[in-house]
């Protein structure tokens, strides 16, 4: 049973934008900080941006602060991840991210209790 549902990777040149979404369902979106997480090949899976479930918190790695922006929209169960100004990077397959009980923000790996398929995003420079 797929849960978390992303769209939006693909090929973009260096400085473009790209939006990202995750789509949930809602017994899950409604009591879930979401996030993203990121892997390059060859690279551990790292944290890129987490919301927390009212949207009253958001957080981001450096390496995107500035350039990106979380959002999450309670009617449509879906969360968003807005980047601008993209470098070859961002390259990597980007997961959506669930945790059903968070305790603390940002969103860490281990607190991540559903995972999206993820989507391949392409920074071509």
């Amino acid at each position: 049973q797929v849960q978390l549902v992303e769209s939006g990777g693909g090929l973009v040149q260096a400085g473009g934008s790209l939006r990202l979404s995750c789509k949930a369902s809602e017994r899950i979106f409604s009591i879930s900080s979401m996030g993203w997480f990121r892997q390059a090949p060859g690279k551990e899976r790292e944290f890129v941006s987490s919301i927390s479930v009212h949207g009253e918190r958001t957080d981001y790695a450096d390496s995107v602060k500035g350039r990106g922006t979380i959002s999450r929209d309670n009617a449509k169960n879906t969360v968003y991840l807005q980047m601008n100004n993209l470098k070859p990077e961002d390259s990597a397959v980007y997961s959506c991210a669930a945790d059903r009980y968070p305790l603390s923000q940002p969103m860490k790996i281990a607190g991540v209790d559903i995972w999206g398929k993820g989507t391949l995003v392409t920074v071509s420079s």
